[in-house]
């Protein structure tokens, strides 16, 4: 698989494919191998780069790279085997590490979210798949007990135990907005090339990540999440982040930094000035976001759409309506927290990260509703097939939507895991 301008994102499959390829090029340097299954059986593959002078496996430290944690994220694949390439050709990252990249966390997932190429929002969503928390590998842990855990969960968390990494970056990607990164420890220095490559590539840099409202920032667009007991504000999620697996690097003294990169880029998110009424504006969006969700909820709770524990049964629809149900539930919940209240002072890039977020979660239950009302020739997909085409037009014209290429969405993700690793290494030698 080259980079090119016009690339698109890779299924599982293909990952396994190239994958394959490049460990037959290089025997003695790289190798995949199997590190667990799926609940449907799909082959969860790591491809591991050695330590230079090494052999696959044995190395003073290790850095993991896991991809493709969340479906709807596709990114992740291209970008882990652009950085197996670029580490095998350049001899600094790997003096004394290895380079071992999960190529697709939730493999499953990846094929029911079938966006290969998308040309516009709707495009993007027509074909939507993002499933319920507790079904989510690297969120699992901080929503179910350690007995119920996916087999993706414990694959991961098994490959933490055992490469022990200095580093884990966990790739992402959001829809529309800009660039972030998330870390359970500080990197010092590492807002300078996290900046520098944003600049270079024009890709907006969200200084007010919704994702990470009141977390220290040690430079645009780097957050750090608080520690226990912090009163900070943290994502609008059940989940507590710090018992998922990004964490279960820390035992062995690790760092985990989640890098976000947008499909489509907003210069909105990227606007330091004060709001003039953060306050009033968190209430005009909870106001707008429950009368959203209420659409969608209509429809999903009307007689002929099989509501309830029987439409689980049809195992085409079950993934789509758990992960709809689950969705349509969060919202009230975050509504609320919108209500409670805002920061008296607020940037303009915060309150448009704000409205981004609200504006995906019930264009995301609409979009998998309709896939499911599709399938069964429903007499109500027509009416929510054009609410969802409105929402994704109106997002996209709101925010300027500006599509990132594919290669450049891996470049700058490849520029960040490399100094994040490089920034990591310096600290530890002075």
């Amino acid at each position: 698989m080259t980079l090119h301008r016009d690339m698109r994102y890779p299924t599982p499959r293909e990952l396994g494919l190239a994958a394959r390829a490049l460990a037959d090029e290089h025997p003695g340097e790289v190798r995949l191998r199997q590190a667990g299954t799926s609940r449907a059986g799909q082959p969860l593959w790591v491809l591991s780069v050695a330590a230079t002078g090494g052999a696959p496996g044995g190395a003073d430290r290790n850095v993991l790279v896991v991809a493709g944690a969340h479906a709807n994220e596709p990114v992740g694949g291209a970008t882990a085997l652009s950085l197996a390439r670029r580490v095998l050709v350049d001899p600094a990252p790997r003096a004394g590490c290895g380079w071992h990249f999960l190529l697709c966390a939730d493999p499953d997932g990846a094929d029911l979210h079938r966006t290969p190429h998308p040309y516009s929002l709707l495009d993007y969503h027509r074909n939507f798949f993002r499933p319920p928390g507790p079904e989510q590998p690297e969120w699992a842990p901080s929503l179910l007990p350690p007995d119920r855990l996916p087999p993706e969960t414990l694959a991961l968390m098994a490959l933490i135990d055992e490469l022990r990494p200095v580093l884990q970056a966990s790739l992402h990607a959001t829809d529309l907005g800009g660039s972030w990164v998330q870390l359970t420890r500080d990197v010092p220095g590492l807002a300078e090339p996290f900046g520098t490559s944003a600049a270079e590539l024009r890709i907006p840099v969200e200084n007010g990540a919704s994702d990470a409202a009141g977390w220290p920032s040690p430079g645009p667009g780097i957050f750090v999440i608080p520690q226990p007991g912090s009163e900070a504000a943290g994502a609008f999620h059940p989940e507590d982040t710090r018992l998922s697996t990004w964490y279960h690097a820390h035992r062995y003294a690790g760092t985990t930094a989640i890098v976000e990169v947008p499909m489509w880029a907003s210069d909105l998110v990227d606007d330091p000035t004060p709001h003039p009424d953060p306050r009033g504006a968190l209430q005009m969006l909870a106001e707008r976001l429950t009368a959203d969700a209420a659409l969608v909820a209509a429809v999903r709770s009307g007689n002929e759409v099989r509501p309830g524990p029987q439409a689980y049964e049809d195992p085409a629809a079950a993934p789509l309506l758990r992960a709809v149900d689950w969705t349509l539930a969060l919202i009230p919940r975050i509504a609320a927290e919108w209500r409670a209240g805002a920061p008296a002072e607020a940037s303009a890039a915060y309150i448009a990260s704000i409205d981004a977020f609200g504006r995906r979660l019930s264009l995301r239950a609409a979009a998998m509703l309709l896939r499911v009302l599709r399938a069964q020739g429903h007499p109500a997909a027509p009416g929510l097939d054009r609410l969802v085409t409105w929402w994704c037009e109106d997002f996209a014209a709101r925010f300027g939507a500006r599509w990132v290429p594919v290669a450049t969405q891996v470049e700058h993700q490849s520029r960040i895991v490399l100094a994040a690793y490089d920034r990591l290494v310096a600290a530890d030698r002075a």
